[in-house]
């Protein structure tokens, strides 16, 4: 028989906390994000406040978009808030071995996936504006199937045919049903007279 594994304890307290704008919520989530069954509610706070500790920057955590986001507040505060947002279903917690690790509810999912969507078609704009032609998109390939058809969505739904050689590149290195939905984005963008 095997021995038995003590996990690691953790208590929500999301002390004063009674509501959060959207916009924190949205902070929260996206911060979690590079934490999703590999970090725990410690380190997401680490992130939102901007903490200069060894590990958040050894593991790149500093270059999260949301990095000191709450560097105003208390390390505390920032903890109460990320435990409101778990008590409220959109994180959760999950047990690796034992250790307690973060991960989205379909709920909190469904905000980072529209956040984090908007963010890589901001980023689309980015690498049009860079000098570069050859356009690297493998970045893209094996993300969540869902978020990659939000954010051909998104890029449709702005009528701009100066996508399409990003859209070209993409289709490239991708599977064929998302090869299938980036054709029609294309063939919708070179008819738009938007």
């Amino acid at each position: 028989m095997g021995r038995k594994v003590r996990r690691v304890p953790y208590q929500l307290d999301p002390k004063d906390v009674k509501d959060l704008p959207l916009e924190e919520l949205r902070v929260i989530l996206r911060g979690a994000d590079d934490l999703i069954m590999t970090g725990g509610r410690s380190l997401l706070s680490k992130i939102l406040k901007g903490s200069r500790q060894r590990r958040v920057l050894e593991l790149g955590l500093d270059t999260s978009p949301v990095y000191g986001f709450y560097k105003e507040l208390p390390l505390e505060e920032v903890m109460a808030r990320i435990d409101w947002v778990i008590l409220n279903g959109y994180l959760d917690i999950e047990y690796d071995y034992r250790l307690p690790m973060l991960v989205y509810t379909e709920k909190g999912w469904e905000i980072e996936k529209e956040t984090y969507a908007s963010e890589l078609l901001q980023g689309f704009d980015e690498k049009l504006d860079s000098v570069s032609a050859e356009y690297d998109m493998s970045y893209l390939k094996d993300r969540d199937r869902g978020m990659i058809l939000l954010l051909l969505r998104k890029v449709e739904a702005t009528g701009d045919d100066k996508h399409i050689p990003l859209l070209e590149a993409w289709m490239k290195v991708d599977y064929k049903k998302v090869r299938n939905r980036i054709r029609q984005v294309i063939s919708n963008l070179e008819g738009c007279t938007c």
